[in-house]
């Protein structure tokens, strides 16, 4: 039996409030997060400890074996190389792994097999392993030594008790991380008898990243060796040596700015040897955010699956300023304090879908820092981050995906931040001349034989010009809002009435042939990491347009029955991310996570209600390999979480969200003001997984959806679930949920 599974049983009990009852309870959030969950299969997420949102995510690093490597950790593996300080969580590329520690005892020989890029590394066992929300512990088995590990935002604390005779050792091993980026400058110095610096630069998915550390440890250092250096890549290995066995503890605090940055977030951020302490705080951090929302169910599977998800959704974004506000910006200049927190890791064009929307809800506080972020990095760089990692613009995936975001946090109220320069970031980053928008402004489509990826990158730039256009008409920007409700309609120009598929389309206007809509040749087709099938339904903000070009409601309805049934095949060729089909759904890919609640658009919400109960059951679960996807920085999780709780946000702009079938008996979300928004799920079971009629705070309530504005104000909502489909609910056009802001 493993470790964590122990603690469940016994949780430690602190004080958290009862989103329910809103009075004092005695109740251990983590208790309920397995960290393990989607560290098997292609869930791809960090385990190690962290705080939420934190810049340290500090756990182990196995030796990279390929894709599945992509956080530096796979369930399948056996085999640790060290403990890293930063980790990406979820990516389907891999980076960082940065400042490796590994402790050595006197039967590790520098000399031997010295070639070999980790002749340290040991063996461990599951069975000697636990991880929880802000603390993991490792036997490693080769130098018979137990570890410890846990965080504060900037720090991580080490704990190592080195059980057989001799000295105790510790590698500082800059050259490698997670293995998928190329150190370019490193630097190791012993500052006195109890402390290290250095720094480390790197060339990999982040351009230019740049990490400094500080480290001071509970033990005088006896013997400080350089094992690797070379002229280009500077001292990049080191031995140090403490006398005697026993404990030997270690603070290593980060810095994306120098390496005095580091030392003042260590003096500022843990000022003592107290382990249990920080340990104790970390908790408490996971446990003030888990317990934001409270959800009643008798499924201890379910109930695991869910915090989980939650926790997941709070790894990224990631802080990337010191205590003192200063950054490094994305024109790779050391900035001052800016008067908000900076965030690094912005995965936009996963997260703008679901996870940035649920952060409107219960992570209210930081809003306004993450639209802050990255106004900054589009004064510095020209644009608006696409996908950003510690500093750097990667320009991964296709789209302006900060747009929706920051759309979605201007109509919801946010005002901590300046909307004019808003608007003009979200302007500027449309009408710019790369990534296929030249053809946007001067054809209105981007011919497939002029780039890759043309039909996903024009329909994931109709979904942001949606929410241009609705900002500058909610500012009185009309002929702005006229401009782009026009380009918000380009996705039109993409569909082939007959096939009834969103295609490429050549430069002389004709369709690219041949076609085959199952067809996904990763970075090289009309779509990204995906196909036809899963791209024809990427119109969120426009799904009455939509519904418009199929003709009819019946055969829009008809063609999106046959995604879900169709064969669930994969040709040679096609994107890893294809994963969780049901049919050519693929759940374990962003572009496809609104598509199921298209139904109640057409008046058919009990479809949906059949397909998200089914995904929230078989596509998600409490076991190592529980995702059926990549995490991708929280939007997988994302999904779970709020779809899960009864509803998500088909157009992430529009301040509505869409029923589907709430998994639990009871949803409370603890809000701002002391109110709480309660879900309930009358009659539920996992026969009754549909919707029979809904009350809002004790009245009838006929639409199949609710607005955030709704949420936020407090109260009730009441689902009278049952086994049998009533297909009048949401049938009314005045009841369904409509492409506008609310």
């Amino acid at each position: 039996m493993n470790k964590i599974v122990l603690t469940l049983l016994a949780p430690v009990l602190i004080f958290a409030v009862s989103c329910t009852q809103k009075e004092a309870v005695e109740t251990d959030y983590t208790q309920f997060v397995d960290p393990y969950i989607g560290s098997d299969y292609h869930g791809h997420v960090f385990v190690g400890a962290n705080v939420p949102f934190g810049m340290v995510q500090l756990g182990p690093n196995n030796e990279t074996q390929g894709w599945d490597w992509c956080s530096g950790y796979h369930y399948s593996d056996s085999i640790l190389i060290g403990f890293a300080h930063t980790h990406l969580s979820g990516t389907g590329i891999g980076d960082l792994g940065d400042v490796v520690f590994m402790p050595v005892s006197d039967a590790y020989n520098p000399e031997e097999d010295a070639d070999s890029a980790f002749n340290w590394k040991s063996t461990y066992s599951h069975n000697h392993e636990t991880v929880e929300p802000g603390f993991y512990s490792l036997h490693i088995d080769r130098y018979n030594i137990d570890a410890e590990l846990t965080t504060s935002e900037r720090v991580g604390f080490h704990k190592y008790n080195f059980n057989d005779g001799g000295n105790s050792h510790l590698i500082i091993d800059l050259q490698y991380g997670t293995g998928w980026d190329m150190l370019t400058d490193g630097a190791l110095e012993q500052v006195d008898e109890f402390t290290v610096k250095g720094q480390r630069l790197s060339q990999g998915w982040a351009n230019d990243q740049q990490v400094f550390f500080y480290t001071t440890f509970s033990k005088e250092i006896s013997d400080f060796r350089i094992l690797k250096e070379n002229e280009k890549q500077g001292s990049v290995t080191a031995l140090i040596e403490f006398e005697g066995n026993g404990e030997l503890l270690a603070k290593t605090a980060l810095s994306p700015v120098s390496t005095n940055g580091a030392k003042a977030n260590l003096t500022s951020e843990i000022d003592h040897w107290n382990f249990k302490q920080v340990q104790n705080e970390a908790k408490e951090k996971w446990n003030n955010e888990l317990s934001k929302i409270n959800i009643e169910t008798g499924n201890a599977a379910d109930k695991r699956t869910f915090y989980t998800a939650l926790y997941h959704t709070m790894i990224a974004p990631s802080l990337f300023s010191d205590v003192n506000g200063d950054y490094r910006g994305a024109d790779r200049e050391v900035h001052q304090n800016p008067g908000h927190d900076t965030y690094t890791t912005l995965s936009l064009w996963d997260t703008y879908r679901a996870a940035h929307p649920l952060f409107t809800l219960v992570q209210q506080e930081r809003v306004n820092d993450f639209i802050n972020t990255m106004l900054d990095i589009y004064k510095q760089q020209g644009k608006l981050p696409i996908w950003h990692l510690h500093g750097n613009e990667t320009n991964t995936m296709v789209g302006y995906s900060a747009v929706p975001v920051i759309a979605d946090a201007y109509f919801k109220g946010f005002r901590g931040f300046d909307t004019e320069l808003a608007f003009e970031a979200m302007k500027t980053s449309a009408l710019l001349d790369e990534r296929g928008l030249d053809y946007i402004k001067s054809q209105g489509f981007i011919p497939a034989d002029s780039q890759v990826e043309s039909v996903a990158r024009a329909m994931e730039y109709a979904i942001s010009d949606w929410a241009i256009a609705a900002m500058a008409k909610d500012m009185g920007k009309t002929g702005e809002a006229e401009r782009f409700s026009k380009r918000a309609k380009y996705y039109q120009n993409y569909f082939d009435e007959s096939t009834g598929f969103m295609r490429g389309k050549l430069s002389d206007q004709s369709w690219r042939s041949p076609f085959n809509p199952i067809s996904s040749q990763h970075r090289t087709d009309d779509y990204c990491e995906g196909n036809a099938w899963q791209y024809t339904w990427l119109v969120p903000h426009d799904v009455e347009g939509l519904i418009n070009l199929f003709g009819s409601e019946e055969a829009f309805t008809t063609k999106l029955d046959s995604l879900f049934s169709i064969e669930s095949i994969k040709v040679e060729g096609a994107s890893a991310d294809i994963t969780g089909l049901i049919g050519q759904y693929a759940h374990g890919n962003e572009p496809s996570h609104h598509t199921t609640y298209l139904y109640a658009y057409a008046g058919q919400q009990w479809k949906t209600a059949e397909k998200v109960r089914e995904i929230c059951t078989t596509m998600y679960h409490d076991q190592p390999d529980g995702l059926c996807g990549n995490e991708d920085c929280g939007q997988m999780s994302a999904w779970y979480v709020l779809s899960s709780m009864g509803f998500y946000p088909v157009n992430p702009s529009n301040g509505a969200y869409i029923f589907g079938s709430p998994l639990f008996d009871e949803v409370a979300i603890d809000l701002p003001e002391d109110k709480t928004f309660t879900i309930v799920a009358e009659n539920n079971s996992k026969q009754n997984i549909y919707i029979r009629s809904v009350e809002l705070n004790g009245e009838p309530y006929e639409k199949t959806f609710i607005t955030h504005d709704t949420i936020i104000k407090g109260g009730t909502l009441t689902f009278l679930m049952g086994s049998e489909p009533n297909a009048d609910f949401g049938k009314a056009p005045e009841n369904r949920p409509k492409s506008i802001v609310y």
